[in-house]
């Protein structure tokens, strides 16, 4: 079959290198002038900035698609364990150092606050059995109801009704430690006082096999897909924007797409890798589509958007760790001003990248390569960024250089910055949504857009925005979904999964 994927993320890239394995005929086309859609990387003066997801975890989804060439994921790409995955910093000073070492947890928690280390083991424990329940579902399609019914039981046991923090607040008391155990949400654009308690499983992803870095960045990882899919025998294009999904009415078929420079490339079957919801709403007729209309699109709950400065120092900050999670003063009220009243607030939470800590050859020498991160409303609020980025900027920067990073001003040597309009303009994310619809339990698995069209059988669709949602191990796995529903030749062996079991 000749097979267009629409965009080169994450998603698209899986599904791309797996369809070629399956001895599909494969052309990605690319918008953008390389690979990597939210995985992006911008380079100036010397830095090398990854515009998107820098937290890789469930390697195995990684090791899966390199083997599809025969070849391991070392003879693409190292990746290399981060200790501590993440420094999460209070306003009181206090600081969590967030790693796989399961005594180094339970010590902290008690330094933190005593009557909470059985309060955590409890909740470690759960967390265990939601992964049990939750991971081997995370690359099955959810096409009917049926699907979604056969797994009431084992979500009313594991009390996925509840929210994130709900199920933190359920075991501890102290209100640090409930955030350490509860903000992973945030990673894939959801609220944790609203996304499932299925969402915990992330605590034994990152418990039990790692968080981990690509040398040479999330863009050297994405460059090393494009190389296998290439290796492979597939075609990518870049700057090539589609304009539309050809569709035969009359069959119900796309028929391939047709790009802003009037080009069309025929297709057998089109997978988009594009923001779903603006793919619907501007890529294909209203008629064509009755069962995911304007309306229904725009009645979806979309997630926050994020404020991201990139910058470069001429002095290294050897006290930062390579992932810091910076908590505001607020933390409940806080997201609700970012994803219900959709308000710019005073205060912020910060996501810190420092990659130099792990690999200084992001940046010139004696040099630290940095992005702070601030989650945003999305542009269903009334912010204005021309007007308030500025200040926002600036206030950001000053609580950085007050609290953690002396004289930073003066040592900036490169700067630039996105905010919702990238994500709406660059990523043609509806509502500049930095991760498509947001990750409640309304939204997920059957009642989340689903993999293949509901009105184009021959129309499927990967990424953030579709079953089983954002983040690298999500979105890699969408493209796996996809792969598997269009089926093939038997690809070669793949590296054996690993066992989903307590530990």
């Amino acid at each position: 079959m000749r097979i267009v994927v629409i965009g080169s993320g994450f998603g698209g890239l899986a599904a791309a290198i797996r369809l070629q394995a399956q001895g599909h005929d494969v052309t990605i086309v690319e918008k953008l002038d390389k690979a990597g859609g939210r995985g992006y990387v911008f380079e100036q003066d010397g830095f090398t900035f990854d515009a998107g997801p820098t937290i890789i975890t469930a390697p195995w989804l990684i090791d899966e698609l390199f083997a599809l060439t025969g070849r391991k994921t070392e003879d693409y790409i190292k990746l290399v364990l981060l200790d501590p995955f993440y420094n999460i910093r209070f306003e009181d000073g206090s600081v969590f150092h967030y790693n796989g070492d399961r005594d180094a947890i339970v010590r902290q928690v008690g330094e933190f606050n005593p009557d909470d280390v059985a309060g955590y083991l409890k909740f470690r424990e759960k967390a265990w059995e939601i992964f049990n329940v939750g991971m081997p579902l995370i690359d099955k399609p959810f096409l009917t109801a049926g699907s979604m019914i056969k797994m009431l039981p084992d979500l009313i046991r594991t009390r996925s009704d509840i929210s994130v923090a709900a199920l933190a607040d359920k075991y501890l008391k102290d209100e640090r430690l409930r955030q350490v155990f509860s903000f992973h949400p945030l990673l894939v654009g959801g609220n944790p006082y609203k996304t499932s308690s299925m969402y915990a499983l992330i605590h034994k992803l990152e418990q039990q096999w790692g968080v981990l870095f690509a040398m040479g960045g999330t863009g050297a990882l994405v460059r090393a897909l494009v190389q296998a899919f290439e290796d492979l025998g597939g075609t990518i294009r870049f700057e090539s924007e589609v304009k539309e999904i050809t569709v035969d009415a009359a069959r119900k078929r796309t028929t391939g797409v047709k790009l802003v420079s009037g080009e069309v490339f025929k297709a057998d079957a089109v997978v988009c890798n594009g923001d779903v919801a603006q793919a619907y709403r501007t890529l294909l007729p209203p008629e064509v589509r009755p069962s995911m209309s304007n309306a229904k699109v725009e009645r979806m709950r979309f997630s926050m958007s994020l404020f991201v400065i990139y910058f470069g120092t001429d002095r290294k900050y050897e006290d930062i760790a390579h992932h810091e999670i910076i908590m505001g003063p607020r933390y409940k009220a806080l997201l609700e001003d970012i994803f219900e009243k959709k308000i710019l607030a005073d205060d912020f939470s910060l996501y810190l990248h420092r990659p130099t800590a792990t690999d200084p050859s992001l940046a010139p020498p004696g040099h630290d390569c940095w992005y702070v991160l601030s989650p945003v409303p999305h542009l269903g609020g009334d912010v204005d960024w021309a007007a308030v980025g500025d200040r926002y900027r600036d206030r950001i920067m000053g609580y950085l250089e007050e609290r953690y990073m002396p004289e930073l001003s003066k040592h900036i040597v490169s700067e630039r910055r996105i905010d919702p309009r990238y994500f709406e303009t660059n990523l043609n994310s509806y509502l500049g949504s930095a991760f498509g619809p947001e990750p409640v339990l309304t939204q997920s698995a059957y009642m989340r857009p689903h993999n293949v069209s509901q009105d184009i059988p021959n129309l499927y669709f990967c990424g953030a925005g579709t079953h089983p949602g954002a983040g690298i191990p999500g979105v890699i796995s969408s493209g796996k979904i996809v792969a598997e529903l269009i089926g093939g030749a038997p690809a070669r062996a793949l590296a054996p999964a690993p066992e989903l079991s307590l530990r």
